[in-house]
């Protein structure tokens, strides 16, 4: 065990933020701490780094072993760039290779017993040089620096010119070089695109010490943690496995519990019920009788009723007219700005009814796209056209479809004058915004309370083709479930933005990636795109082609390929598929069949080209 909580408690003013939390970490186990925003987890954080005072209750951290601790927000100083701030890191490294060099020095300068005590040190410091990655600590760093997504022009930028985000991420370099035995990470996927959250989940794996992790992340989560810390109204319950394993074991025994309660209630009833009748004969054996049944129910230990959680969220998405089956075509579409191409000629159809993830890293022009679209900002090249009756609603993440001026209530009423002020006030305590909160102003507000307006405005606008761009930023897992039905159930169109993966894998019917200054599509969820990203990308968005690769690759890579073309492929690739199954046993070629029908329902892997866009119909993914 390296870290321990024991019975902490911890309460501001009249509100309980924490009661009897107790938990132990084990060495080199990854765990989680989740729970809804405002339930604690920054706060224990906190007191387990001492910069919060605990009530009552004990911190006990494992002799000789040192936290490192990532807060949500940083503010890191002086006049060091990216490169040299990390290599601060690793300063004893330096002082060490400087001293071996000067030991190496001083050897052509001396003889005998001296040179001999001098080789013995030198021997001993190059050794702890080499156990502590000496010959290597240079390459280790910019390992770090690029998996958390900083290129080789950012490593000359001064730290005083960086951004909040970009901060955090500085911070999380020198967190992960420094290798303390826990490491006590807020939010640290945060400022993060898809691949750094990738690498991340590698190198926190593959760490030698304990991890324990807040997180919003679930896919993350389910990645990285072996252990599930929740806390819920003030207290904590351990669970073992990933998220997955959490939210599943949490439903059974929230299940069981409340069919417990149900029980228990109805003998209560029934008990209560005859010790009525017995008192109402009034004889003196009767109401003894009474008297003997009321103390049995007095013993009886009451089962709880699980708790209903008030501070949820209620999101209800329905379009007001439905639009006609094409809802958007975008053709030859190209975007740049000065010293950057976002994307040259991109060409994709939307469908009615079809929910699309438009992904990529950071940079390569997704929310400039979802711009375009709404009519924000003008393309370079091509065009867009939306369907019949198609009514678009926009969810911005910098939220500059609100007015800051106002306050939440004239956001609403302004906005959609005819509703009364009891129907506004009604749809506003469904976003959690209740009594004397409704007259805050919107630039008071969190981003997590902007996020909410902005869905609650989304919702009344009763569109039927949603555009939202990272709708899932500042909110907790619970809202984020919440969001998650509203779009599955919604029967209108939806394309978005988003870094959440757990969340794209439940809402997502079509995967669009902008890379390489082009779109890649994948008719499936996140999952299915990892299987087929390398071989897609490579076929119809190459950054590069290689001068060894065959000449007809070459030209699948270079030019797109028509309808008829694609055709012929497919035959092709149908034909070499059949020759293999005919080398397979009767037994494998049965088994592999069974299988096949049951996941797929259909042909795998198929490519087809739709509008100058390149699709891959997946099989339906196991993964829900």
């Amino acid at each position: 065990m390296i870290l321990s909580c024991q019975n902490i408690c911890k309460a501001f003013g009249e509100k309980v933020i924490l009661n009897d939390a107790s938990f132990h970490i084990e060495d080199r186990e990854k765990a989680a701490l989740i729970g809804c925003n405002g339930a604690g987890k920054t706060t224990l954080l906190r007191i387990i780094m001492q910069e919060l005072s605990a009530d009552s209750g004990t911190v006990v951290l494992a002799r000789d072993k040192n936290i490192g601790y990532l807060a949500q927000y940083q503010d890191i100083h002086g006049h060091h760039t990216i490169y040299e701030e990390l290599l601060t890191t690793k300063q004893h490294i330096i002082d060490m290779e400087r001293r071996i060099r000067n030991m190496e020095q001083e050897m052509n300068t001396v003889t005998g017993d001296e040179l001999n005590r001098l080789m013995e040190t030198y021997t001993r410091l190059t050794h702890q040089f080499e156990l502590e990655n000496g010959y290597a600590y240079k390459s280790e760093l910019t390992g770090v620096l690029k998996g958390l997504g900083f290129t080789e022009e950012d490593y000359d930028k001064q730290i005083e010119t960086l951004s909040g985000g970009q901060k955090t991420r500085v911070a999380l370099g020198k967190m992960l070089l420094s290798k303390p035995d826990i490491l006590l990470l807020d939010e640290p996927t945060n400022h993060l695109d898809m691949e750094s959250i990738s690498w991340l989940e590698t190198y926190l794996l593959n760490y030698p010490g304990a991890v324990f992790i807040v997180s919003h992340d679930r896919y993350f989560l389910d990645k990285v943690v072996t252990k599930v810390i929740e806390i819920e109204a003030g207290q904590t319950r351990v669970y073992s496995g990933n998220y997955s394993a959490y939210a599943l074991k949490k439903a059974q025994l929230r299940d069981a519990q409340y069919k417990a309660y149900l029980n228990q209630q109805r003998d209560i009833k029934h008990q209560e019920a005859v010790i009525a009748k017995l008192k109402s004969f009034n004889r003196e054996k009767s109401i003894k009788r009474a008297e003997s049944r009321e103390k049995m129910l007095d013993r009886v230990q009451r089962i709880e009723k699980p708790l209903e959680l008030q501070d949820r969220m209620r999101i209800s998405l329905e379009p007001r007219v439905l639009s006609g089956n094409d809802v958007l075509h975008v053709e030859a579409l190209s975007k740049a700005f000065p010293g950057q191409t976002l994307f040259s000629d991109i060409s994709f159809d939307i469908k009615r009814g079809e929910r699309v993830a438009l992904i990529g890293n950071n940079g390569t022009g997704k929310t400039t796209m979802l711009k375009i679209i709404n009519g924000l900002i003008e393309a370079d090249a091509g065009k867009f056209s939306l369907g019949s009756k198609v009514q678009i609603g926009y969810y911005d993440q910098e939220h500059h479809v609100l007015h800051m001026d106002k306050t939440i209530f004239q956001e609403i009423s302004d906005t959609y004058p005819t509703l009364t002020e009891t129907e506004i006030r009604n749809m506003l305590a469904a976003f959690l915004f209740t009594g004397d909160d409704v007259f805050k102003e919107i630039s008071a507000l969190s981003g997590g309370e902007r996020g909410r307006v902005s869905l609650a405005k989304l919702m009344l606008s009763e569109a039927n083709f949603l555009i939202l761009d990272e709708p899932t930023n500042h909110l907790d897992i619970a809202s984020k479930e919440i969001l998650e039905e509203a779009l599955v159930s919604y029967t209108g169109t939806v394309l978005y933005v988003s870094h959440d993966r757990y969340f794209i894998n439940q809402t997502a019917t079509r995967i669009m990636e902008l890379t390489n200054q082009a779109v890649v599509n994948y008719i499936g969820d996140y999952d299915y795109y990892l299987e087929k990203k390398e071989e897609l990308t490579s076929t119809y968005a190459p950054g590069s082609t290689s001068p060894e690769a065959p000449a007809e690759e070459k030209a699948v890579s270079e030019n797109k390929l028509s309808w008829q073309q694609m055709k012929e492929e497919q035959a092709k690739k149908r034909k070499r598929e059949a020759e293999l199954k005919k080398s397979r046993s009767p037994y494998r070629r049965a088994g592999n069949k069974r299988q096949r029908d049951r996941r797929n329902h259909g042909p795998s892997g198929c490519l087809h080209q739709c509008s100058g866009m390149y699709k891959a119909e997946p099989r339906k993914s196991s993964h829900r």
